[in-house]
C-alpha cells in the first residue's frame, strides 16, 4: 500500500480537515455541567456520523452519564483500539478569553498559526488527527489499514464515573491487541514521544489528636503534648537527608530503569535548570543519586500536600491545639501496590507517635497502580520509527510524572498495553482560558498517525 499517496491526500485535504474540526469544536460539550448534557450527546452524535462516513459501524452508547461512542471497521492485520474523549473542561473565567471559546478560529501568533478554542488540544484536535488519518487512508485505498475499534468517552474531564462499568460490561467487544491514546504531547514542545510509563497514585488524610480540648498555652505549654510538634516531626522524618522515603518496604517493588531507556532519556538533554527556573526554583530536590527525569518519570514519591492545625486567623490565640491535620500522597511506579504502600505508611506513622496521642485516619485505602508498557513488543519500536520519519528527529520513549487512568484501566480491565502518542505543546493552555492547538501539530499529527498505522498494520 502506498503511504506517499496517503500523505499527499492528507496535505491536500487539510482545509477540509480543519472545517470538520471546527464543526466539532463549536459544540460546547462540557461534561461536568449538567446544563450541557444535550451538547455532550450532540458531540457524540456528530462523531458517530463522521465515523459512519468512513465506513465504520458506529453508535452512541448510553451510560448513566454521557454517551460512549463505539465504532468498528476494517479487517485483517493487528487489531487496534483507539481512545480519545470528546468532552471538554468548563471555560471559566470567561472574561479572560480573547474570543468566544466555542467560536473556533485560526490565529496568527509569534510561533505560527494556532487553532484557538476550548477543546482544540484537549482532546478534540488530538482525536481528530487519528480520524483524519483514517479518512485519508480510506480515500486512497478504499479500505481502512487494519481492524480498528474506536472508543470515544464523554466524561474524561469529569472523573470518568461511567468508564469502568462500561469497560467491564463491554470487555469482549472492546478488547484488542493494543490501545492507542492521543491525549499527550511532544517532549519539550519538539521531540515526538511515546509515553510508556505512567505513575500511579494513592493518598491518605489523617488527624493527629493529643488532649481532649484546646489548652491555654500559659497553663499547659511545655508540659502537654502539642500535636503540631508531633505531626511536623513525623512528616519531617518521612525522608532522609538524601531524599529517600523512610517507610519500611517502600522501594521493595520498584524496578531499576533499563539501561537502554536510561540512555535514551539522557540523550533528550533535559534542561532541569530551565524546568525549575520557570517556577522560580534552582536546585533539584529528591533522591540525590537520580537524574531529574528519573525522579519525575520512574521514581516514587511521598509528598505532603496539606498541613493545618491550631488558630490560623488574624492575630494570636495562644492555645495548644488538640488536633493537627495533614494530607499525604504517594506517586507509585513499577509494581508498587497502593494498599501495601498505605498500610506500610500507617504502620510507620503510628509507631512514631507518643503513647498519649492517636492518629485518626480520615479516609479508606484506595488508589491506582502505575502503568508500565511492554516496549519489547515490536509495535512500540515500529511506531517510534514512524514518528521519527515524520518529525525528522529521533522519537523517544518517555515517562509521565502524572497519572492517566485510562491507560491503567486498559491494562487492568482489558489486559492490553496502551501506546500514548500526542502532539500537544506545553503552552496549549489546556484547562485554561485561550486554549489552542498548533496548526502544524494538527497537520503533522494526522501524517504521524498515517505513518504509525502503516507500520502497525
Amino acid at each position: 500500500m502506498s503511504l506517499d499517496a496517503v500523505l499527499a491526500r492528507i496535505d491536500a485535504d487539510l482545509p477540509q480537515a480543519l472545517e470538520r474540526l471546527m464543526a466539532l469544536l463549536r459544540i460546547p460539550s462540557i461534561s461536568t455541567d449538567p446544563a450541557y448534557k444535550a451538547d455532550c450527546a450532540r458531540a457524540a452524535d456528530w462523531l458517530v456520523e463522521d465515523l459512519r462516513s468512513l465506513g465504520f459501524e458506529a453508535a452512541s452508547r448510553p451510560t448513566p452519564g454521557h454517551p460512549m461512542v463505539v465504532a468498528h471497521g476494517g479487517t485483517g492485520g493487528r487489531h487496534l483500539l483507539f481512545y480519545g474523549h470528546y468532552d471538554v473542561q468548563p471555560v471559566d473565567p470567561l472574561d479572560l478569553w480573547a474570543r468566544d471559546p466555542f467560536d473556533p478560529a485560526i490565529e496568527d501568533t509569534a510561533k505560527g498559526k494556532v487553532i484557538r478554542a476550548r477543546g482544540a488540544s484537549d482532546d478534540k484536535g488530538q482525536l481528530m488527527t487519528f480520524l483524519e488519518a483514517c479518512r485519508a487512508w480510506k480515500a486512497v485505498h478504499g479500505t481502512l489499514p487494519c481492524k480498528l475499534t474506536i472508543f470515544l468517552e464523554g466524561e474524561e474531564e469529569s472523573g470518568s464515573p461511567s468508564l469502568i462499568p462500561f469497560l467491564r460490561e463491554h470487555a469482549a467487544e472492546l478488547r484488542a491487541e493494543l490501545a492507542l491514546i492521543c491525549d499527550t504531547g511532544l517532549f519539550e514542545d519538539a521531540v515526538p514521544a511515546i509515553t510508556t510509563m505512567l505513575r500511579g497514585l494513592t493518598k491518605s488524610e489523617f488527624t493527629l489528636r493529643a488532649a481532649d480540648r484546646d489548652l491555654h498555652s500559659g497553663m499547659y505549654g511545655g508540659l502537654a503534648r502539642n500535636p503540631i510538634h508531633v505531626l511536623t516531626r513525623l512528616l519531617a522524618d518521612l525522608h532522609d537527608d538524601e531524599g529517600r522515603v523512610q517507610v519500611p518496604g517502600f522501594y521493595d517493588d520498584v524496578a531499576e530503569l533499563p539501561d537502554a531507556l536510561r540512555q535514551q532519556w539522557q540523550a533528550l538533554a533535559f534542561d532541569h535548570g530551565k524546568y525549575l527556573g520557570d517556577v522560580g526554583l534552582k536546585i533539584p530536590a529528591g533522591e540525590v543519586d537520580r537524574t531529574p527525569l528519573e525522579m519525575i518519570w520512574s521514581r516514587p514519591t511521598a509528598e505532603v500536600n496539606g498541613i493545618w492545625g491550631g488558630y490560623t486567623g488574624a492575630g494570636f490565640k495562644t492555645v495548644l491545639p488538640s488536633e493537627a491535620h495533614a494530607k499525604v500522597s504517594f506517586r507509585l511506579v513499577s509494581r508498587q501496590d497502593p494498599e501495601k504502600i498505605i498500610t506500610a505508611f500507617r504502620s510507620w506513622a503510628e509507631s512514631r507517635i507518643p503513647a498519649d496521642c492517636e492518629i485518626i485516619w480520615n479516609d479508606g485505602i484506595e488508589g491506582s497502580p502505575a502503568s508500565v508498557m511492554e516496549i519489547g513488543d515490536p509495535a512500540f519500536e515500529a511506531a517510534r520509527q514512524a514518528l521519527t520519519d515524520e518529525w525528522g528527529r529521533a522519537a523517544a520513549f518517555v515517562g509521565s510524572g502524572g497519572s492517566i487512568p485510562i491507560a491503567g484501566y486498559f491494562k487492568t480491565e482489558l489486559g492490553m498495553d496502551a501506546m500514548l502518542i500526542g502532539f500537544g505543546r506545553d503552552d496549549d493552555q489546556i484547562h485554561s482560558p485561550n486554549e489552542k492547538y498548533d496548526l502544524a501539530c494538527f497537520h503533522k499529527g494526522i501524517r504521524s498517525w498515517a505513518r504509525v498505522l502503516e507500520r502497525l498494520a
